[in-house]
């Protein structure tokens, strides 16, 4: 058998993520082997860094935002999106400073936003605008860009409230409850249920290269994101340490309510993420132009891994 491929992965220290903590977890307590990579786990700070990575080919894959993958493509990024990591599983956090209480207290605020590309800035626009709210600059709401890992902080020290609050991922929107900075206003999957988000993005050198270590990555991921599902509380002390939490938060992200994230169906469903193309071209201007969605997404290791 030829040398394992060393199989680089850039991600953040999200939920969205779990499926590859889980994975990382059975290969150190050896209930998995892989014959044909050596997992190389690379945690990012930020959502630019994730991209910024896989497109200089300093990792092979990446666990990114759905838009950026789609933008990145269309920027001529050799490389494919081959399963989703999860569904659903992001907050709208009000400042408990703010005095928030219905969708127009947000009016004159800014909400903080992971990355202009990005199903969080897609939901909040959709949210607002269904009340009548235009968010953006020099509209009813303004937007910044900042790291998931900066959000809560920035709220600790705004003693004015003139953050009305942020959309992010867990675990840092129950983070941020538990430490009393902010509450939950919305949560992602009652926007949309059970929207994609975050999806893996491997690099065309390794899909021709290495497929045989592409398929076994696939289907490990793939049967991680069953086992968060059937046994949460396991996943949540897994997840703890992935994620460097507390498993109490971990646990109520996987379990209050248990639709908060899913993890269970991940194959790629291709009229989703044409659903977030169009509505970020067509109604918020901020992809300049469409990309062959079958062309994108390569489903045969998500098939062949058996994903739902």
């Amino acid at each position: 058998m030829a040398d394992k491929v060393d199989f680089k992965v850039a991600h953040l220290k999200i939920t969205d993520h779990l499926i590859l903590g889980i994975t990382q977890d059975k290969l150190k307590k050896g209930v998995e082997d892989f014959k044909y990579l050596n997992l190389r786990c690379k945690p990012m700070m930020s959502w630019q860094l994730v991209a910024s990575a896989i497109m200089s080919g300093s990792v092979d894959a990446a666990f990114i935002l759905a838009p950026t993958a789609m933008d990145l493509y269309h920027s001529g990024l050799k490389a494919k999106l081959v399963l989703f990591s999860h569904k659903s599983g992001s907050v709208l956090i009000k400042n408990k400073s703010a005095n928030i209480e219905t969708i127009d207290d947000f009016k004159g605020k800014v909400v903080l936003i992971p990355y202009q590309l990005s199903v969080h800035n897609m939901l909040l626009h959709k949210l607002c605008s269904e009340s009548g709210i235009e968010p953006g600059a020099g509209k009813d709401v303004l937007l910044e860009v900042m790291a998931p890992g900066q959000m809560i902080e920035a709220l600790q020290f705004d003693e004015e409230g003139e953050i009305a609050g942020f959309i992010v991922a867990e675990p840092i929107a129950s983070q941020s409850v538990a430490m009393g900075y902010g509450e939950e206003f919305s949560l992602s999957k009652d926007i949309w249920p059970e929207h994609p988000c975050c999806v893996l993005m491997v690099r065309d050198e390794m899909l021709e290269k290495h497929p045989d270590a592409v398929h076994e990555f696939t289907e490990s991921l793939v049967k991680s994101g069953k086992f968060i599902g059937k046994s949460p509380t396991t996943a949540a002390r897994i997840g703890a340490e992935f994620l460097n939490q507390k498993p109490e938060v971990i646990k109520r992200v996987l379990t209050e309510p248990a639709d908060r994230i899913t993890t269970a169906n991940l194959l790629p469903v291709l009229e989703d993420l044409g659903t977030i193309q169009d509505y970020m071209h067509d109604k918020m201007g901020i992809m300049q132009e469409k990309i062959d969605i079958e062309k994108f997404v390569n489903l045969q290791f998500a098939q062949a891994a058996k994903a739902t």
